[in-house]
Order: structure tokens, then sequence, then C-alpha cells
């Protein structure tokens, strides 16, 4: 599976895919995925993470776009060299998909912007060459 490591203004997102078979039943066309984000503050000024916006795709191209306050219902504040990571979840339809979006951030200073997180692919082993 492929991650994905993206910067915007400051913030870097890097996001690690993993399946879990244990909680999958592709016989029922229900693939379960977690994914592991590293958010690193390498700005000069604090910033806090207020919202986010996922926009996943499966095989078909069928788009579902999750948005929500916050993350695992934290809103962190990341000072200058801070990282704040956490695990979630994904069920998926299909044995591969993808999922990006972006986490609405605002500075010290009240500027809110969108904090790119790059695609990265869900994928039940061996299902993508």
């Amino acid at each position: 599976m492929t991650g994905s490591t993206c910067t915007t203004r400051g913030v870097r997102i890097a996001v690690e895919p993993h399946y879990l078979a244990a909680h999958s039943d592709p016989a029922r066309h229900h693939w379960m995925h977690a994914y592991t984000v590293t958010i690193t503050n390498e700005g000069a000024s604090p910033v806090r993470l207020v919202s986010r916006h996922w926009i996943i795709t499966n095989a078909h191209g069928t788009e579902e776009h999750v948005r929500g306050a916050g993350v695992v219902g934290e809103q962190p504040l990341l000072r200058p060299g801070q990282s704040f990571r956490y695990t979630s979840g994904c069920p998926m339809d299909t044995p591969v998909g993808t999922m990006h979006g972006s986490y609405q951030m605002v500075g010290e200073d009240g500027q809110a912007f969108d904090a790119e997180v790059a695609p990265f692919t869900l994928s039940e082993p061996f299902a993508v060459n």
C-alpha cells in the first residue's frame, strides 16, 4: 500500500495506510483499512486543526465526502516543531480505493487555511501490482 506526504504552509501531513484483514470480509464486499496520520508543524507559529474533509473513492470511482470537527474527537494545537499522530479507520466496498482531502487549520493570527492531505491508496494485499 502506498502512503503520502504533503506540506502546506509549514504543516506536513504524512499518512501510512494499513489493511485490516481480521476486520474484512471480501466475500461480502467489505474491506477494512486503518490509516495513521502524523501532522507536524514545521512553521514558525502555532496552528490549530479545527476540522477535516476526506474524499474517499472506491475502485468504481464512487466518491464519499466526510466532513467533521477535528480528528478523533480532538482539535489539536501544534506549536512549532510539534506533531500530532492518530489512527483511524475506513471501510471500503471494493478491494482498492483512495483517500485524500484536507484539514482546516487556523494560525495564531486567526487566518484559516486548508492543509492538503495528498492521495494515498487503500488496498487489499496483492490487489494492486
